[in-house]
């Protein structure tokens, strides 16, 4: 594996021709907002990004195989950013003379969030706590579900029931969606006023909570 994680991905993001805030930008494009400051900080050393934050990276790099870049082993080891290229446009052939299509899947299954969305108080959703679900008859566009805590959106969404969501990072004003916010993460309305923009309970015992920077809500997916 290679020791020095942050300078390899300094040199990926130079190789691509990118400065610090180019990348940052990307990052944030991909619903994974960052400043170019972290960045920094990740390829100083000084900190690491999370596995969500990692796999971001590599998608906004271009790193197709993660294995040879940073184990030193597998297909692209030893490629520059040229060649590299060159066997991603080789892979997009073979896809796309349909003689190595897999086979077809038996069953769908998407991730349900254990760490629940909180429509009550808030708790953070986190990608690494999940386990895989029977998707039969959820939406087509789902792509992974979310059990409720709490009463805030009732009658609409109940305590314990499972909501099936499309990733995005954006909601349009009015539509239900997840929403992180200040170290918690909820099921709740967007709503874009005027004078400002706020997470909506549907439950009216619940305040309207406002977003003082919007820049710094993530939004996980619409609610389906």
């Amino acid at each position: 594996m290679v020791d020095d994680i942050g300078g390899k991905l300094a040199a990926l993001r130079t190789e691509m021709g990118l400065s610090q805030r180019e990348l940052a930008r990307r990052l944030t494009e991909q619903g994974e907002p960052i400043s170019d400051k972290a960045l920094s900080k990740w390829e100083n050393g000084a900190t690491q990004p999370s596995a969500r934050q990692f796999l971001a990276l590599c998608q906004a790099l271009e790193v197709a195989d993660v294995s040879g870049e940073f184990m030193q082993q597998g297909l692209t080891r030893g490629l520059n950013y040229a060649g590299r290229r060159k066997l991603a446009e080789y892979a997009d052939l073979l896809r796309r003379s349909g003689l190595y299509d897999p086979r077809p899947e038996k069953g769908r299954a998407i991730r349900l969030y254990t760490l629940a969305a909180s429509a009550g108080p808030g708790q953070f959703l986190d990608d690494g706590d999940f386990r895989w679900m029977d998707a039969e008859g959820a939406p087509d566009k789902a792509d992974f579900a979310v059990r409720v805590a709490g009463d805030s959106m009732e009658p609409r969404y109940r305590d314990g029931q499972v909501v099936y969501v499309r990733s995005s990072p954006t909601v349009a004003d009015g539509e239900a969606g997840v929403f992180y916010w200040q170290g918690s993460g909820y099921i709740k309305i967007l709503r874009d006023r005027p004078e400002g923009v706020y997470l909506h309970s549907l439950n009216p015992a619940y305040e309207d909570i406002p977003v003082t920077d919007p820049a710094q809500l993530r939004v996980f997916g619409r609610v389906l």
